[in-house]
């Protein structure tokens, strides 16, 4: 347990420096966001280009990992959507349902690139980067359906699917792997540009996300945030160790998964919140509370990955 929560301590470490930063440094709220977009569309992309472009991709049941990522969301989406009736009950809008959905079942893809990087190196890479493959397409369908169900907004497919191959992380994915399964490959100067390029966003990314933290805790959002860090830190990785598990997946793979499992949400959650009618407030609230919790259920989690 100690040596896994050394090997975290950089990633949050880097997390709580990028808050103090955007609060006392001298970067101001549009260099942030410029920054947060350099590692978004250049930094992360170019890791996941070089990362599958040269991946032994034969090692992988393919099919089996996606099996495990699909059966993990699709039972705590079942889950949250029977939840739904008892929440109403007890006052919680639809709006605020939405909220909580989004913090439960999205990903922050900088802390999941950040910590494999860090802990398993590009073996692990591969794997967060099929997850990325998996996960983006498939959640912000989810997602945006729910929000446009509960939040009252106009669901168009046209512009779901426009968002999702507009997302630099599954352009990446697709040439890195189109590279990979031609047997094109990727030369040597190439390779090394991107390796430079790619490393430079893990630290960067991870102070992005600290800097996009919101200290300013509702307290009448406890039961909701408390349900958010739950579910998303405690209940969604254990599903995924479950799911390996019946699937017959172990090792770095189970690993790989729990950490994509056991990551707060996406911070891009209060973005799409704002955008289509969710409680804005509350995703924040969510986002913020999971990141300071995560600094004490991730080292458990990957401890319990590696049984």
């Amino acid at each position: 347990m100690l040596a896994v929560f050394e090997a975290l301590f950089p990633v949050f470490a880097l997390i709580i420096l990028g808050a103090v930063l955007k609060r006392r440094g001298p970067m101001g709220e549009e260099a942030w966001k410029g920054l947060a977009e350099l590692c978004y569309f250049f930094l992360y992309p170019a890791l996941l280009i070089k990362t599958l472009s040269v991946a032994d991709l034969s090692t992988i049941a393919i099919s089996s990992y996606t099996a495990v990522l699909i059966t993990t969301v699709a039972i705590m989406t079942v889950f949250l959507l029977g939840l739904w009736p008892v929440l109403k009950a007890n006052g919680v809008g639809g709006s605020a349902f939405t909220s909580l959905f989004q913090g439960v079942t999205r990903w922050n893809g900088f802390v999941a690139l950040a910590v494999t990087g860090l802990l398993y190196g590009d073996p692990g890479l591969t794997y967060i980067a099929l997850i990325i493959a998996i996960f983006v397409p498939v959640l912000n369908f989810v997602n945006v359906v729910v929000l446009s169900v509960y939040a009252g907004q106009t669901f168009s497919f046209r512009k779901l699917v426009l968002q999702v191959l507009r997302n630099p992380f599954i352009s990446a994915c697709a040439f890195g792997l189109f590279l990979n399964l031609t047997g094109l490959g990727i030369p040597r100067v190439a390779y090394n540009f991107l390796d430079i390029l790619g490393g430079g966003g893990l630290g960067l990314g991870l102070l992005t996300v600290g800097a996009g933290l919101r200290f300013s805790l509702d307290f009448r959002d406890n039961l909701m945030v408390a349900l958010g860090v739950t579910l998303r830190l405690i209940a969604m990785p254990l599903l995924m160790y479950a799911s390996a598990s019946f699937f017959g997946i172990d090792g770095l793979a189970r690993a790989v998964a729990m950490i994509a499992a056991a990551v707060p949400t996406a911070a891009s959650s209060y973005i799409l919140s704002r955008q289509m009618g969710g409680d804005a407030s509350l995703m924040a609230n969510i986002i913020t509370a999971q990141v300071l919790a995560a600094i004490i259920t991730m080292p458990a989690i990957l401890w319990l990955a590696a049984y």
